[in-house]
């Protein structure tokens, strides 16, 4: 009975793994290259871009404002910094991170500038429009077509992954349940379809599980929503935005917020410092006046991630967020499971490689298509000979 309710099973999956990835073969391998490319998106930089990673030494000298001050300097009138970030290693510089009005029918410009930790001095200047981490950040996330819903196209994209991935265990599974024989390399003659069986079944958990995730991320407010269901999550627009217009009456200077921050942090290091902006006009839904505030990380050496504090620039208070609730803390974990942030260098492995091996699987498979088209083709073509004879 399982025998012949999986021979009907087994013909249906087998149609839509081959048409499904034949069908959207042209976008399921840029969405996946992209993103294997981003997760060692630092290594492959410093390859392409050498001089941005030209540090003169490990040791960060300047306060903030010495490196906001020369970044700014190298930027474009229109462009302000609006954040710092020092180094996680050594070898890495600082980065100074600015943006700029949006030109009339075009995208806000984001430019990052690169600095010499020991020296303020510039090392290069990058526009993430025109750069190829940019190009790979905007390609994986809506295909270059945020106007036409490039964001849910991706989505539907993880979607098809997803049972691709799923279907092609079933299909891998061998029908006489041997299955450590279908582990072996040499399952048939065909070298193509023993690359794809073979690769696709090692990498099919860990594909299916960055498919996934990238469903959620692609599908936002959907995925908020279910999640709601079974645990709590913040509202919309309850988290401070951190690209509204820089304050402009802030009575702090950025060494003085990551002062206080380092204070109320002993032991830590400087991470990052975030300007405060203006939001709501500058004033409260009830009319009072808003209070910038300061957004400084902090980095503990036995803490995996850096530490955020607030400062309220008036009374110079501080602060850490409250705590993200059950369901932000899904969403957190969704994105560095599809990053390949959590889960240490094996992890980040396995999802470089679900990002390039679907390249691998998308030449195999249109090969042993094409070799099938050519057996039924030549199958028919004797069928015929036998029924009628040879022709003429």
């Amino acid at each position: 009975m399982a025998l012949a309710q999986n021979l009907k099973i087994r013909p249906v999956l087998l149609t839509v793994h081959r048409w499904l990835a034949l069908a959207l073969l042209i976008l399921l391998v840029p969405v996946a290259v992209s993103g294997g490319l981003l997760v060692w998106h630092d290594e492959f930089d410093s390859l392409i871009n050498p001089q941005r990673w030209a540090v003169s030494g490990p040791t960060v000298t300047l306060p903030p404002s010495g490196y906001l001050s020369a970044a700014q300097e190298a930027l474009d009138q229109g462009l302000q910094a609006n954040s710092v970030r020092y180094p996680e290693s050594a070898g890495k510089p600082v980065t100074v991170s600015a943006r700029g009005p949006a030109a009339p029918g075009e995208r806000p410009r984001f430019v990052t500038i690169y600095l010499d930790p020991p020296t303020g001095k510039v090392l290069d200047r990058m526009e993430f429009g025109s750069s190829w981490m940019g190009i790979l950040h905007i390609l994986h996330g809506n295909l270059f077509v945020p106007q036409y819903s490039g964001r849910q196209i991706v989505g539907w994209v993880g979607v098809a992954m997803l049972i691709l991935s799923l279907s092609g265990i079933y299909l891998w599974w061998p029908r006489n349940r041997m299955f450590l024989r279908g582990l072996r390399f040499r399952r048939t003659a065909d070298m193509m379809n023993n690359l794809h069986h073979v690769l696709g079944f090692w990498i099919s958990i860990p594909l299916a599980i960055v498919s996934l995730t990238g469903i959620y991320i692609s599908f936002p407010q959907t995925s908020r929503t279910l999640v709601s269901n079974v645990a709590p999550v913040s509202a919309p627009g309850q988290r401070a935005s951190l690209n509204g217009p820089l304050a402009r009456d802030a009575a702090l200077t950025p060494d003085r917020a990551l002062e206080l921050a380092l204070a109320a942090e002993p032991g830590s290091l400087p991470a990052a410092v975030f300007l405060p902006v203006s939001t709501g006009g500058g004033r409260r839904s009830d009319g009072a006046a808003t209070t910038p505030i300061w957004r400084v990380q902090v980095r503990h050496a036995d803490l995996p991630q850096p530490v955020t504090l607030l400062i309220n620039d008036r009374d110079s208070s501080v602060q850490r967020p409250p705590e993200p609730l059950a369901g932000d803390r899904v969403a957190q974990w969704m994105r560095w499971i599809h990053d390949g942030q959590r889960g240490g260098i094996v992890w980040q492995i396995f999802v470089f490689l679900t990002g390039i091996l679907p390249l691998v699987f998308g030449i195999t498979g249109v090969v042993m298509w094409w070799h099938g088209h050519q057996r039924r083709k030549a199958r028919m073509t004797a069928a015929a000979v036998a029924q009628y004879g040879p022709a003429e």
